[in-house]
């Protein structure tokens, strides 16, 4: 029988880009006061829970989640950028439409998820959606390759988090994946050394005050 890890991997908390809707990207945000309130609020939720490890980006938005969870069980975050969110080049800090009137025919691709379309350079090179999807896919799977038979938590964003989910779905790149995923909101998984990624509960959010919004709210992810 194959060996497993249990992960969680949990999106950061909210930042003052993500509450005006501005693609992020390789963007150092840090978080708001919301933000670290919502970090806090999560480390007490995951207190009782065991945890061997604990992972981040190393982005700000991710890393100051992480450090307050690691803070309640004793343990030091391993920070590592292949586990930030994808590269966005020119678009960060833009809003969707903004994207849209500069960028008309990018933004065509990007709404149909064309898995090999580029948004123009900026500050930073931009990632396919591809490239972005095996660099975020072998993280999590070498990561959890480390930790068999032990639970840890991957504090990241939310492409990394759809990236997750597009493997334990089986959903191929190049497919439109809509999903709302909460700023702090709980995701687990498990990972078994034969390959496989399954869900175990999605957006666990009891927690959080937005889980009480409607979900359309939450369908774009800046």
């Amino acid at each position: 029988m194959a060996g497993y890890t249990d992960i969680l991997i949990i999106r950061h908390g909210q930042t003052d880009w993500n509450k005006t809707k501005r693609l992020q990207g390789h963007s150092d945000i840090p978080l708001n006061a919301d933000g670290r309130k919502q970090a806090e609020t999560l480390a007490l939720t995951l207190k009782g829970e065991h945890l061997n490890a604990v992972y981040s980006s190393d982005l700000k938005r991710a890393y100051e989640t992480a450090v307050a969870i690691a803070r309640v069980h004793n343990l030091r975050v391993i920070a590592d950028a292949k586990f930030r969110e994808r590269c966005y080049g020119a678009c960060e800090g833009l809003r969707s439409e903004e994207i849209k009137k500069r960028y008309p025919a990018e933004y065509q691709d990007w709404i149909a998820a064309k898995p090999d379309f580029l948004f123009p350079n900026g500050e930073r090179k931009t990632e396919s959606p591809r490239q972005f999807h095996y660099r975020a896919r072998d993280a999590i799977f070498e990561t959890a390759k480390a930790h068999i038979g032990q639970t840890i938590a991957i504090i990241t964003h939310f492409g990394v988090l759809e990236t997750a989910y597009r493997e334990a779905k089986g959903i191929p790149l190049g497919v439109v994946n809509r999903m709302p995923v909460l700023n702090t909101s709980i995701n687990r998984f498990r990972w078994s050394e034969d390959g496989r990624l399954e869900i175990t509960t999605w957006q666990e959010s009891g927690h959080l005050e937005e889980a009480k919004k409607p979900p359309v709210d939450y369908f774009k992810h800046f």
